[in-house]
């Protein structure tokens, strides 16, 4: 059997070998060297020949076309010539490969593949005979079966043997170097692994917290803290918001940066709130700090905070730092005593704090006006000046007695708190309402604030006639930060008392400025010690609920624990929380909000643009997962291009990012990131990314997915402060580490770098969701306190005396 000549013509680009176009011209190349037809192989510019196909054939002096592989090989083997048995068997073979087989994937259905196939072989030569149905099979089975792995093979043996045969026969010998030399080369990958990383490995961030972290001579050292929770209650999203998110954002971000960063929290146990919700409960105050620090703890883990340690303030730690703090402020000569009336419950026989007290406001007749202040007309109180005041534990009324108390003198402090104000302020670009707030009271002038109370509850001062009394824990707290930063290592004095090579940034609600601007640092100034003092102060106002407040005792609101409840992934409470972070003025958390956030912005912009060019790189139509090479004229400096104006475009919003981020202004930043995904998608739009770009301008399309994917990169680490488990999943992906954020945008994932394999970022949330949790978890909070009846008024008395009764028993 044989033909005189047929000339191939290949279409400009040669294909992968896993295509099917790839799969025909072997099928081509076979068929004439078996029948021993001559082949020229010749190529054409699409441009000019207007055709879209991969390949065709004109055959012989004819000059017929065929454009289909399969016709190609019936007419090199003169199937119309074959006995009708055997030209009826032909066809249904050819028509399994062509319904069947090709629409079979390698990747995913390659047991379905070998166990169809070897339900053929009985119609294929069983000797070295190369017919036209095995060149069929043959041409559509050689990627799949030269890179299947053995085991699987091994369980068809009659089709193992048949491709044995069948790649050692002459025909296909000679051929398979013209056909390899026609094609491009695919890389089949098992499974992404470090072993097939290209990247610049200068970029690696490498973060181990069990490292314990100190600070390094010469380097940007990095200390922060965020306000510590107090204990006597789960937080809600506020509170997050506020303190603890904020902070861990700019730690992350620091570390990203490649500054030695330490991140130090913990829980705010001493002090009143913790006796009265211990009685409450009928608990010990231990035992209330025990439960709720690992509440707190659990749901900081849950939302990804990366504390470097997490501590609290019941400790003998916290003990040593605040007396010896208290001890040279009183050999300064900073603490003086004042005499003060006081309720005191004969019943109880104790003092009673302001939390204690209740009774009828001298100002708007509200019987349950709290020692402090009235809930219904808002005015700040005195306990001694409410109208039959009675004690909250057991509703006696108490009488008034003098007590002796200590106070830090910071009238005397003001000029040094003053200068620290001025000059730190300035330095550390402190945010604009820490800086009013600070302002405000120092332009009221500082006056002695008493920093001891009646009270079991605390840490014991350390002055004798005072042995009775606790320090305020308005006065501890702010120590617990340097006392948490001792039990997590004995050399936690490196870090706070080195101002000159440690710089100290500090997150907050705008409600606790005051105490670490000027209580805090001032109790630093008056120990004489070069204390690290607060370089950068981040307060935030407050995250407000569906148009109200967050409360507990109404159900109003979402807390740590409830966010879990929902099945929300905690990086997309994370994004929503920090585009909503109240900066400047109080923000509003809504469902609709948060919906629409995840779907429109989550999902459209960042997760789009990701899935997209990591599927479109990853297909075995494309790429196959291996990283082109970029087009160096394209993306130069200068280029006239549109790779060159997004390159720049990135660059320049890098810029802004890093300018925002170093200044603590976090929602404006993630602003930025999100605009630098969506300049990705833009990009891949206006260079019309799909497999057309690929097949006929394959030199601007390795240059996009070069860029792409390299953004991809970029993001990952943009958003590792914003959402650490999203930029996990993004560098598993791309089957690359965790990287540093550089200053400019680069190409560090290298040409021949293997990604992983693409999965979805994050996914869609159903809008109907917002009425049920609207239902849920409130959708308005009342500030109107709601009025208690004189009978429940007797109950909760008579429980708090018998929970008082049975912790002194």
């Amino acid at each position: 059997m044989t033909n005189s000549s047929i000339s191939l013509v290949q279409n400009v680009a040669a294909q992968p070998a896993n295509t099917a176009a790839a799969a025909g011209l072997l099928k081509v190349l076979i068929a004439a060297q078996a029948t021993g037809t001559a082949v020229e192989i010749t190529t054409t510019d699409k441009a000019t020949s207007g055709s879209k196909q991969p390949f065709w054939v004109v055959v012989g002096d004819s000059q017929t076309t065929l454009y289909d592989a399969n016709a190609v090989v019936r007419y090199l083997y003169k199937a119309g010539s074959l006995a009708l048995a055997d030209r009826i068997a032909l066809e249904q073979l050819l028509e399994w490969e062509e319904k069947t087989l090709s629409g079979l994937d390698a990747d995913n259905d390659m047991d379905a593949i070998l166990a169809g196939a070897d339900a053929k072989v009985g119609q294929l030569s069983s000797d070295s005979t190369v017919g036209a149905a095995d060149v069929v099979i043959l041409g559509a089975l050689y990627f799949a079966l030269s890179n299947v792995k053995d085991a699987a093979l091994n369980a068809f043996p009659a089709l193992q043997q048949w491709f044995a045969r069948q790649t050692a026969t002459p025909a296909v010998v000679a051929v398979l170097p013209v056909y390899s030399a026609n094609v491009v080369k695919v890389l089949v990958r098992e499974e992404a692994s470090a072993a097939n990383r290209n990247f610049n490995t200068d970029v690696e961030f490498v973060y181990d917290p069990a490292k314990k972290v100190l600070p390094i001579e010469g380097a940007k050292n990095i200390l922060i803290t965020s306000a510590l929770p107090y204990v006597n209650n789960v937080p809600h999203l506020g509170n997050i918001i506020g303190s603890t998110l904020s902070a861990d954002v700019f730690a992350r971000y620091s570390r990203v940066r490649g500054n030695n960063t330490l991140y130090i929290c913990g829980t705010d146990e001493y002090g009143t709130a913790t006796e009265t919700k211990a009685l409450e409960e009928g608990v010990t105050c231990q035992q209330l700090c025990d439960k709720y620090h690992a509440m707190h703890k659990d749901v900081y883990d849950w939302f990804g905070l990366s504390f470097d340690h997490f501590g609290r303030t019941s400790t003998e730690k916290q003990t040593e730092v605040v007396q010896d703090i208290f001890t040279r402020m009183h050999k300064n000569g900073f603490v003086s005593e004042k005499t003060a009336q006081q309720l005191y419950c004969e019943q109880c026989s104790r003092f009673l704090a302001d939390r204690y007290v209740e009774g009828t406001c001298p100002r708007c007749a509200y019987e349950d006006a709290r020692g402090d202040q009235c809930d219904k007309c808002g005015h700040l109180l005195d306990a001694i000046e409410l109208v039959e005041p009675r004690c909250k534990l057991d509703g006696n009324r108490p009488v008034v007695r003098e007590s002796t108390h200590l106070c830090i003198d910071l009238d005397r402090l003001q000029p040094q708190c003053a200068a620290f104000v001025e000059k730190s302020s300035s330095a550390g670009a402190w945010s604009a309402n820490g800086l009013s707030i600070t302002n405000s009271w120092l332009s009221e002038g500082l006056r002695p604030r008493a920093i001891t109370r009646d009270l079991k509850w605390g840490v014991p001062v350390p002055l004798a006639g005072f042995d009775s009394k606790v320090f305020y824990v308005w006065f501890d707290a702010c120590i617990g930060y340097p006392s948490i930063t001792a039990a997590y290592t004995p050399e936690w004095e490196q870090w706070w008392k080195n101002p000159a090579n440690v710089q100290l940034f500090q997150f907050m609600g705008k409600d606790n400025v005051p105490f670490h601007t000027v209580v805090f640092p001032s109790s630093q100034i008056a120990t004489g010690e070069d204390w690290t003092l607060l370089h950068h102060i981040s307060a935030c106002e407050y995250l407000n609920y569906e148009g109200g407040k967050f409360s507990k005792s109404r159900g109003v609101g979402v807390f740590g624990n409830n966010a879990r409840d929902t099945g929300v992934a905690p990086d997309v409470w994370r994004y929503y929380l920090l585009s909503s972070r109240p900066e400047s003025s109080d923000t509003i958390f809504t469902w609709a909000n948060f919906v629409a956030c995840n779907n429109s912005v989550l999902l459209a912009n960042i997760g789009n643009f990701c899935n997209r060019t990591l599927k479109f790189l990853d297909k075995n139509t494309t790429y196959a997962g291996i990283v082109p090479t970029a087009d160096p004229a394209l993306i130069a400096a200068g280029a006239d291009s549109v790779h060159r104006r997004f390159i720049d475009d990135v660059n320049g919003m890098l810029t802004s990012f890093i300018e925002h981020m170093d200044a603590v202004r976090i929602k404006a930043a993630l602003s930025i990131a999100r605009d630098i995904s969506a300049r990705g998608n833009q990009y891949l739009q206006e260079c019309n990314t799909t497999n057309a770009l690929f097949t006929e301008q394959r030199t601007q399309c390795n240059t996009v997915m070069a860029l792409a994917v390299n953004l991809v990169y970029l993001l990952s680490a943009l958003f590792h402060p914003f959402m650490p488990a999203t930029a996990d999943s993004i560098c598993r992906q791309l089957n690359a580490p965790s990287r540093l954020l550089p200053d400019s945008f680069a190409l560090d994932l290298k040409p021949g770098h293997i990604i992983g394999k693409p999965e979805h970022l994050f996914t869609n949330i159903d809008p109907k969701k917002v009425d049920q949790w609207l239902a849920e978890f409130g959708g308005s909070a009342s500030d109107e306190p709601k009025e208690e009846s004189k009978k429940d008024k007797k109950k909760k008395a008579k429980a708090a005396a018998a929970a008082k009764s049975a912790q002194e028993a």
